[in-house]
């Protein structure tokens, strides 16, 4: 792998810890899509940390699980503005 894939690996993998970022965000933050920030956490940093790689995907994980939630929120928050 080059230098330069790795260190993005390392730091995307970082910010999502410190952040409790989702995927979007990070993508966002890096400049990079969905894709390569799943494929950094989930393939590249294993072999490089696999403990950092075990932080970010647990966190990953979670927002996972909560993004119907998210999704339902947005959808009452753009009604609410709608009906007012």
């Amino acid at each position: 792998m080059k230098g330069y894939i790795e260190e993005r690996a390392q730091k995307t993998a970082e910010y999502i810890v410190e952040t409790k970022s989702t995927v979007r965000q990070a993508a966002k933050q890096f400049g990079v899509s969905k894709s390569t920030v799943h494929k950094d956490i989930t393939a590249r940093l294993r072999q490089l940390n696999p403990t950092l790689a075990e932080e970010a995907r647990k966190v990953l994980d979670v927002n996972k699980q909560e993004r119907h939630i998210r999704g339902g929120l947005a959808t009452r928050e753009k009604y609410m503005h709608m009906h007012l």
